[in-house]
């Protein structure tokens, strides 16, 4: 498909389609909500979510290297901030009440999903290309943003922290300017981009869209800790964002070309 008016990330979330809808109606979510998620599950996903923090602070700190005026990069490093300061200390806070100790966190094997989803991140930081690195950013953020509010009017003051304190992260007016403002870079890039350009950015964002699924896959896979890895269908070497369609994933280059 093609477009050429409107903001560019709103086109992106169309090529995504239903796979975009699936992240933010996850199960997953709603037992965040709902505080009916399995501790075992919990634990899993904060494991894995743990070992992106690295990689997204390369990646967010590559962005802003290549954005275009300091006025750009503030809010980027203010952002920055958030993610090394509070919301690492709400896993260290979450894996000593759910009873995860470090060899926990050491010794559970990385998930085919969490060692696509850093090279994705690490790969982008390092292509130099701004729009590739916000398409991922933005994709972390808004898709997160999408089921934070969406669960936030029936997620009780009661939940335990770490289900609570996980939707309060992910939702409300800081957290939506932040989207707001990723969005914004983005969508300032994606006029001028060449059809090249255009498809490495389209490509990063649908990847991205698809292993945000994936993980939310994985996490419900309620292993515990200890138990061998239960089976599931791999990744493999075909990128996740090919079950769009060769179409959708050259959407790219049609955009803002006819």
């Amino acid at each position: 498909s093609s477009h050429t008016q409107g903001r560019f990330t709103d086109w992106l979330q169309l090529q995504a389609g239903e796979v975009w809808d699936a992240v933010v109606s996850h199960p997953f979510t709603d037992q965040l909500a709902d505080g009916t998620v399995d501790h075992d599950a919990m634990r899993r996903y904060l494991i894995q979510d743990h070992r992106f923090v690295d990689a997204f602070v390369v990646l967010l700190s590559s962005a802003v290297s290549k954005m275009r005026c300091l006025g750009d990069r503030i809010p980027g490093c203010q952002f920055l901030a958030v993610v090394t300061g509070k919301e690492n200390t709400y896993f260290e806070r979450s894996f000593e009440a759910l009873g995860v100790v470090p060899l926990d966190r050491a010794s559970l094997p990385e998930e085919e999903v969490t060692t696509s989803f850093i090279r994705l991140m690490r790969a982008s930081a390092a292509s130099g290309e701004l729009p590739r690195m916000l398409a991922v950013l933005v994709v972390a953020e808004w898709s997160y943003s999408s089921w934070g509010e969406r669960v936030l009017p029936r997620a009780k003051p009661s939940l335990p922290f770490w289900c609570r304190e996980w939707i309060d992260l992910h939702s409300g007016t800081a957290f939506a300017g932040v989207v707001e403002y990723l969005r914004s870079l983005l969508d300032k890039e994606g006029p001028s981009l060449s059809p090249s350009a255009r498809s490495s950015c389209c490509e990063a964002f649908l990847e991205a869209v698809h292993l945000e699924k994936a993980f939310f896959d994985m996490a419900g896979l309620r292993c515990c800790l200890g138990q061998v890895r239960l089976a599931r269908p791999g990744l493999g070497a075909q990128r996740p964002w090919s079950a769009l369609g060769s179409s959708q994933c050259m959407c790219a280059v049609s955009w803002g070309m006819l």
